[in-house]
């Protein structure tokens, strides 16, 4: 076994280590003990609810509250827990507690999984993100709990602050409630409470830390500095349209105070790019703001966050690289740093690539699904977007997935949450292969 441990790279160790806990997480969940009394859930059933809780996604073919036992439930949760920090993360933190050394592999490995530049970083970022996760899960729990008690009970209020913070925080869109979540859309102290915890779960660790040592430093990183910037524009510009789309083309405005129409709006622009929390029923909202929901999923958040997506980096270099082109510029500058060829031709390969796979798997469920009467095409494509990027919303076709749709769904939300590079680089082995020539240039008719 060792051996064979051996002779994997690390997005593989990363790959087959997600798979082995899903795989875990599933037999544990098809347990009696997991499921309510009475209520009896098949494997494949099982096998979607641990992806989707280990790809911190929150789709569902099965309601969680009514399905799963209190035990079940905390299966679910430390499911999430592992898929929003990675195994990788917990198996070095394993290390560290039995005072064993981290080896070159295992270096690599954590570095891999959390998209550290240096690998002298890895111990003190590990170290770091597990006490900055603690502390802000903690804090999101204690503030919740005056209004849950209030509302459930000292022993149920307590047991759902604490699986909210886990759920919002790890972006992972599962509600533990035994109604639907959408009862929380009047309440703007839980929701504020829940954007923050999503916000921070979204940024990613190594954006906090740049933050956390600013006072030290007095200089953040390019990347935080693009995820920042892009991730502001993204929720400043959403917030407007929705306030926009949902007030005079939707019926919101006819049912709610402005107040409460505003606080919806920006909780619609925090959430689609992370969290699937469906606070805000999506029934409610107009096809414009579906389409803008799209593609704030499509984007996702910040690398090395809890969150899928191409990411707000990618959105960020390639929108600088348009510009630069436009002005005639063969630089991407920002912040007073150039970013080099080889990240922004990453960057494009990533974009054309979760493109063309969002839409093979898109193209491949409108002829196993059926779409029901006065939905379209982007019944199915949001669907796929929200898996891919781990967001967890659904327009319902979830539940009603063939049991091969189910199959693909899984797919799809392994491949957001371990990520394209991940996954290519450890079914295909690709590594870099410099040329050793190169071949005459020649013009090419764009356009």
């Amino acid at each position: 076994m060792k051996k064979i441990f051996s002779k994997l790279t690390p997005p593989q160790v990363l790959t087959f280590g997600f798979l082995a806990i899903i795989f875990v997480g599933a037999f544990i969940l098809r347990m009696p003990v997991s499921q309510q009394t009475g209520v009896h859930v098949n494997f494949l059933d099982a096998l979607f609810t641990a992806v989707s809780a280990t790809a911190i996604t929150g789709l569902t073919v099965v309601n969680t509250a009514a399905t799963w036992s209190t035990f079940g439930q905390v299966v679910l949760l430390v499911m999430i827990e592992i898929g929003a920090l990675g195994f990788m993360t917990f198996a070095v933190l394993l290390f560290a507690i039995t005072g064993q050394r981290l080896d070159l592999k295992a270096r690599l490995m954590a570095q891999q999984a959390l998209n550290l530049r240096n690998l002298a970083d890895v111990k003190s970022v590990l170290s770091y993100v597990f006490s900055l996760s603690a502390i802000i899960q903690i804090v999101g729990a204690v503030l919740m709990l005056p209004d849950f008690i209030s509302r459930f009970g000292i022993g149920r209020g307590i047991y759902l602050s604490v699986a909210s913070s886990i759920s919002a925080f790890g972006n992972a869109g599962f509600t533990f409630f035994d109604k639907p979540v959408s009862f929380l859309q009047n309440d703007p102290y839980i929701l504020i409470i829940w954007m923050l915890l999503i916000t921070a779960g979204s940024l990613g660790f190594l954006v906090w830390r740049d933050l956390l040592l600013f006072y030290r430093q007095r200089r953040v990183s390019l990347h935080t500095k693009v995820a920042l910037n892009v991730s502001g524009w993204l929720i400043g510009l959403s917030f407007a349209m929705f306030l926009f789309t949902e007030n005079v083309l939707a019926p919101l405005a006819h049912t709610s105070s402005l107040g409460h129409r505003i606080l919806d709006s920006l909780f619609l622009a925090v959430v689609p790019r992370t969290a699937g929390l469906e606070v805000v029923p999506l029934s409610n909202i107009s096809a414009a703001g579906i389409m803008i929901i799209t593609l704030l999923m499509f984007v996702g958040g910040t690398p090395g966050s809890t969150s899928g997506g191409i990411k707000t980096t990618t959105l960020g270099i390639l929108w600088m690289q348009s510009l630069a082109a436009l002005r005639g510029q063969e630089q991407v500058n920002f912040g007073g740093r150039r970013f080099s060829p080889k990240i922004v031709i990453k960057a494009m390969m990533l974009a054309v690539i979760s493109i063309v796979f969002v839409a093979a798997v898109s193209l491949l469920l409108t002829v196993t699904e059926t779409i029901p009467k006065g939905q379209g095409m982007e019944y199915i494509v949001f669907e796929v977007i929200s898996a891919f990027s781990t967001t967890g919303f659904s327009l319902g076709l979830t539940p009603h997935l063939t049991n091969f749709g189910e199959v693909v769904i899984m797919i799809v939300m392994f491949i957001g949450r371990v990520g394209l590079y991940t996954v290519m680089f450890s079914v295909m082995n690709i590594r870099d292969k410099p040329s050793s020539y190169q071949y005459p240039t020649e013009e090419v008719i764009i356009g």
